[in-house]
């Protein structure tokens, strides 16, 4: 029975260093720590989500120069309509 016990918890131990649950629990047990990680991911997580909106925006931009310069008559009459909608909302 003794053995089975010391085997079952040589398993559980083998599994909670792998899982590394030790470095949680010590993450856990400190408030400073815990804020000051979540404080720099928020600032990082702004930041991406900026700079990803800035380059997406730049990207859809830069395909629709491209779509005004080949002078497509459906593609103005679209931009006209984007125009007219959004100095609709300005008034």
């Amino acid at each position: 029975m003794k053995k089975i016990l010391n085997d079952n918890i040589e398993r559980l131990l083998r599994f909670l260093e792998k899982k590394r649950i030790e470095q949680l629990i010590d993450l856990l047990g400190s408030k400073k720590e815990i804020i000051k990680r979540n404080f720099l991911a928020g600032i990082f997580r702004g930041m991406g989500f900026g700079i990803g909106v800035t380059v997406v925006t730049a990207i859809i931009i830069y395909f629709l120069q491209r779509l005004v310069r080949l002078n497509l008559p459906w593609v103005g009459r679209f931009i006209t309509d984007i125009v007219e909608i959004v100095e609709g909302l300005n008034r």
